[in-house]
């Protein structure tokens, strides 16, 4: 069901089954898959775990103290009852959002799954657990540490520009007309974004039932679309193949849609600036530079 994306009608021809069974069989294997294998596969890291995420961002997207690049997407479903119009995204059609947090290796780090579809990214990542964890010291993240003399740089979160600037997320510097230093750190924190575009697309083209609507209810949905997450992150640590989601990225073939792009404006407060001042000077630094970063730009 999950890998095929067939219907319950499509498995009722198959296996010769009720629908009404099969339903009920496929629900309580999700929901199994979920309680065994999260602890395993979906567990919250401690600073040790944060500090491997972090150098593994380092190596492969040469983005230093980068804990996990974040992104939501929505998933279709039917609209609920009782629940109206929330559910109706801005591309008209009715969803339920997919928030995740993704390491280097496209692996989900931490996912909230359910939100209202008419929601856009900011909202729906500033009332998830993990936020309010982040805001209250309560992940065990490292302190900021010394990249190279004279910078210090905290361990932090990568975004898109939906996303507000804050102390433990990073978004691009916005406007037209940017200076070099503030158009190479776009750059350099688009290469290390792209993991979680990635991970979606590797997703979504492993399990083919999140191509189409869930028919289903709400929590029924949500535990076939965390079913569909853990699973991901076995593959991901048992097969690997790198190279898969870099194809599938560059082909933009995964059938999950964004959340609404509503540019968050405002300053994002003077300490949040000045970390993001830090990375940016880090990387016209002759130790954060990368080569080719110029010719990107």
């Amino acid at each position: 069901y999950l890998a095929s994306g067939n219907t319950f009608s499509d498995l009722h021809y198959i296996f010769r089954l009720g629908i009404s069974t099969i339903s009920k069989i496929v629900r309580e294997v999700c929901s199994k898959l979920w309680n065994i294998l999260k602890n395993n596969y979906l567990s919250k890291p401690n600073e040790e775990k944060w500090k491997t995420i972090a150098n593994c961002f380092g190596k492969t997207a040469q983005f230093p103290h980068c804990l996990g690049a974040v992104d939501g997407k929505h998933i279709r479903v039917q609209n609920f009852p009782n629940s109206r119009s929330m559910n109706l995204n801005y591309k008209n059609y009715f969803s339920i959002v997919l928030m995740a947090i993704v390491d280097s290796d496209y692996k989900c780090i931490y996912v909230d799954i359910g939100a209202y579809g008419k929601n856009c990214d900011s909202a729906v990542f500033k009332e998830t657990v993990f936020w309010k964890l982040l805001e209250t010291n309560k992940l065990d993240i490292p302190h900021a540490e010394t990249v190279i003399t004279n910078y210090n740089l905290p361990y932090v979160l990568v975004g898109d520009e939906a996303f507000a600037l804050s102390t433990n997320l990073l978004r691009p510097y916005g406007g037209k007309n940017l200076c070099i230093k503030k158009r190479v750190f776009n750059y350099r924190l688009t290469r290390a974004r792209r993991y979680v575009e990635c991970a979606f697309s590797i997703l979504a083209n492993k399990w083919r039932v999140l191509h189409r609507p869930l028919n289903v209810s709400k929590e029924f949905a949500k535990d076939i679309v965390k079913a569909c997450v853990v699973l991901h992150n076995v593959v991901r640590e048992r097969d690997g193949f790198r190279s898969e989601g870099e194809q599938i990225i560059h082909r933009g073939s995964h059938g999950l849609n964004d959340l609404e792009r509503i540019p968050i404006h405002g300053r994002g407060g003077t300490n949040a600036n000045y970390i993001r001042d830090s990375f940016a000077n880090y990387f016209i630094s002759p130790a954060g530079e990368l080569p080719w970063q110029l010719n990107k730009i």
